[in-house]
């Protein structure tokens, strides 16, 4: 399927590996040059030239942490003008509810509900008076069945759905879409990390683990990066226009439920 978008312009979040680069290559597939975030260099510039390299757009790199004032002017510099914005920063680490304070918490909204919101004050503006444009916010499964363990992560993000759910209403009529992504289990970095600690915390094999929690998805697998972008690619295409304010669930099924 042409998506209609060879020739647009996307800034990615957090896009040298995992989800992100996921989203990146597979806008790149389909014509779109990039402008590249994340915090580690030599892994954002790697995975910057495999793109050139194999899909032959433009791409931009910006190396910082976007989740500081300076991280953002630096990046919003960088993607003035763009036609597809991305957002994506990693989870706050996991715990009970017991040992999170203020400065956790105030440390999980700057990321997973602050910067996103940052970005799409500074970038969609620019997108309306074009009249045209798409937002993809990379979530959480947890917004849907909010994760005991991951409360930092279900309070921030659900704070950005409701910004979303709301803002997305009022910029629809300038041809600009906002809509959420809300990765389940799938096979990145995070995954690892959250399956190491029940390996640690179960004293089972990293492995055996990792089947555990596969045995839990009704697909029976972990989803992929290139699942993931394929979808956030349909989101910013021009078939995409009259979905508004939604939270698309990528889970392989493993929440239960009608809607």
């Amino acid at each position: 399927m042409d998506l209609g978008i060879k020739g647009k312009r996307a800034l990615v979040c957090a896009s040298s590996k995992g989800l992100g680069l996921g989203c990146a290559r597979a806008l790149a597939e389909a014509g779109v040059n990039l402008v590249m975030n994340a915090r580690g260099e030599e892994a954002l510039e790697a995975s910057a030239e495999a793109i050139r390299g194999d899909f032959g757009v433009e791409v931009t790199t910006v190396a910082c942490d976007v989740t500081t004032p300076e991280g953002q002017e630096k990046v919003i510099s960088a993607a003035e003008g763009v036609d597809i914005l991305v957002t994506n920063a990693g989870g706050p680490p996991p715990g009970k509810w017991t040992d999170w304070d203020r400065e956790d918490f105030i440390k999980a909204l700057d990321a997973n509900m602050l910067t996103p919101i940052a970005f799409i004050k500074a970038l969609v503006p620019g997108m309306m008076e074009r009249g045209w444009g798409r937002v993809v916010n990379i979530t959480s499964q947890s917004v849907k069945a909010p994760i005991p363990v991951l409360g930092l992560s279900n309070s921030a993000r659900a704070g950005l759905t409701g910004y979303v759910a709301g803002t997305a209403r009022q910029v629809a009529v300038k041809g600009v879409t906002i809509n959420n992504l809300l990765p389940g289990i799938h096979a990145t970095d995070r995954a690892d990390s959250l399956d190491k600690g029940v390996s640690e915390a179960q004293s089972i094999s990293l492995d055996e683990a990792r089947a555990r929690r596969a045995a839990t998805i009704p697909a029976g697998r972990y989803g992929t990066a290139e699942d993931f972008g394929a979808t956030c690619a349909f989101l910013c295409s021009r078939h995409a226009g009259f979905i508004v304010g939604q939270n698309i669930l990528l889970d392989g099924g493993a929440i239960n439920a009608t809607l």
